[in-house]
């Protein structure tokens, strides 16, 4: 016979947390031009060990994947001029010439938010490269809808603090 547990057959409070609850913290673009975030992600790859006739796995390196971010590109404070013043740390177009990783590299913070504005989880994205920036299509036969930029960065690695 099965013996049950009072904590599995009664409520028990969830709440979820939605999509639309984050702020980021970018160094020199203002939080509330980021719209959208991609996922986090990391890949762990498999080194396979052979042994006569059996092969076994360890783990092999990790790599965090790139991460997407979608933007507003407004008039008053530019987005584009904020993408672009971190592109040239890493890379002046007119001169061709290249900075040091220390002064491309950033640090970004991701925090989840709660219900009520409280932060419930936080990322710290470590030595974020841009890899691509989109500044946005315009169209005539558009209907007027904001123009958004899209901004894709590869992480040294990322921490979940909490």
């Amino acid at each position: 016979m099965a013996i049950l547990d009072p904590n599995e057959i009664f409520y028990t409070a969830f709440e979820p947390r939605m999509t639309n609850r984050f702020i980021l913290y970018m160094d020199g673009i203002p939080s509330y031009l980021v719209k959208g975030m991609g996922a986090i992600s990391l890949q762990q790859s498999a080194v396979a060990l052979n042994h006569i006739n059996v092969q076994r796995y360890v783990k092999g390196k990790t790599i965090w994947n790139t991460i997407q971010f979608t933007m507003y590109e407004a008039i008053t404070p530019s987005g584009a001029q904020a993408v672009m013043e971190w592109v040239r740390l890493g890379h002046e177009s007119v001169t061709g010439r290249d900075g040091y990783s220390d002064f491309y590299k950033k640090d970004i913070t991701f925090n989840a938010l709660g219900p009520v504005g409280d932060v419930v989880s936080e990322w710290i994205i470590k030595g974020a490269v841009i890899t691509e920036a989109n500044f946005g299509d315009y169209s005539w036969d558009d209907d007027g809808t904001a123009v958004n930029m899209t901004l894709t960065v590869q992480p040294d690695y990322c921490i979940l603090n909490y």
